[in-house]
């Protein structure tokens, strides 16, 4: 009986430590937006790259991650990203707009 309650319990908080990945991932990734983890569960099932062993896993987490998108949309609302990446890459965005305004030095 007690093996059977310890066994329950394992699968139980395995379950729940498996939900909702996408999100997580995405969320301390840097992306931005809302529902972020369920939009990369999605462009991973539309995208012929992925394995067609994965994406039945995506599929079963799609519904979770939405709803942990859902509790973290509060955070999403009203998080501005601040993370390296998106720095470096307004960077480049406006070193890119000043070297098109500036013609290049004649040889």
């Amino acid at each position: 009986m007690k093996i059977r309650q310890l066994q329950h319990l394992f699968l139980g908080s395995g379950l729940v430590a498996l939900c909702g990945c996408s999100s997580i991932m995405t969320h301390t990734g840097g992306q931005e937006g809302y529902y972020p983890g369920t939009r990369a569960s999605y462009a991973l099932l539309k995208d012929d790259d992925t394995s067609w062993g994965l994406k039945p896993f995506v599929a079963l987490d799609m519904p979770l991650t939405a709803v942990t998108d859902t509790l973290l949309l509060p955070w999403d609302a009203f998080h501005t990203n601040n993370s390296i990446r998106e720095r470096v890459e307004k960077s480049e965005q406006k070193n890119l707009a000043t070297n098109s305004v500036i013609p290049p030095a004649a040889p």
